[in-house]
């Protein structure tokens, strides 16, 4: 099957309600919601990339290692939700209320904050940059992050690179608070080879990673 035809879970809804459901591990990539009430959810280690959540209501819900690229949340409420290890990139947040949201270990890159209700960033594990910061890696590592990238599995999930092929700074940020240069180019050298199926968000690169290194292996 080619890359560009592969199916993801991604879904359609309209003005309906999916209370206290199991999200997790979802590719939503490119879903269409509108109107839509997902209250105490789980979406932990899904990927939003390019998804339209419009007017929905996510009170109460997890977003753990969750994933938010060029995604649409316009007039949704995130009310007493947790983010943590989260990535909001390019996102619009128009009209979006965090009101008792929770932060930990979460990143802002090229969105625009300040159209949000009641989003209070002052915690420390909060990191926020206007734009795409500059990718600052050892040539070794780009060019053994670039020759994983050709894996196929790895190509589809796009969580190694951002919008113009190059290699996405912010994820390299997160793969260096957990692993060294070393490590990681003996890691992708790894993953190359032996990735096999598909998955959506870095949070599977990091736990392979990590079973490589409990293993000896890197």
């Amino acid at each position: 099957m080619a890359i560009s035809k592969r199916p993801n879970d991604k879904f359609n809804y309209n003005n309906i309600k999916k209370i206290n459901k199991n999200f997790m591990y979802k590719d939503l990539r490119r879903s269409n919601c509108y109107n839509c009430d997902f209250s105490s959810s789980n979406f932990n280690y899904t990927s939003f990339r390019g998804a339209q959540f419009k007017s929905c209501d996510f009170y109460e819900c997890t977003f753990e290692s969750a994933e938010f690229v060029a995604t649409n949340f316009k007039k949704s409420k995130f009310k007493q939700v947790k983010f943590e290890n989260t990535v909001f990139d390019s996102v619009n947040l128009e009209g979006v209320d965090f009101k008792g949201a929770e932060f930990k270990n979460v990143i802002f890159v090229s969105t625009d904050i300040d159209k949000a209700i009641n989003l209070n960033l002052s915690n420390e594990d909060v990191k926020i940059f206007e734009e795409m910061p500059e990718l600052e890696i050892s040539e070794e590592l780009e060019n053994a992050v670039k020759a994983a990238m050709t894996n196929e599995y790895i190509k589809f999930a796009r969580v190694l690179d951002v919008k113009t092929g190059g290699v996405s700074p912010i994820s390299m940020m997160i793969l260096l608070d957990s692993f060294d240069e070393a490590t990681l180019i003996k890691g992708f050298n790894l993953i190359k080879e032996n990735v096999d199926k598909d998955f959506c968000t870095l949070s599977y690169i990091i736990k392979l990673l990590k079973t490589y290194q409990s293993e000896g292996l890197i």
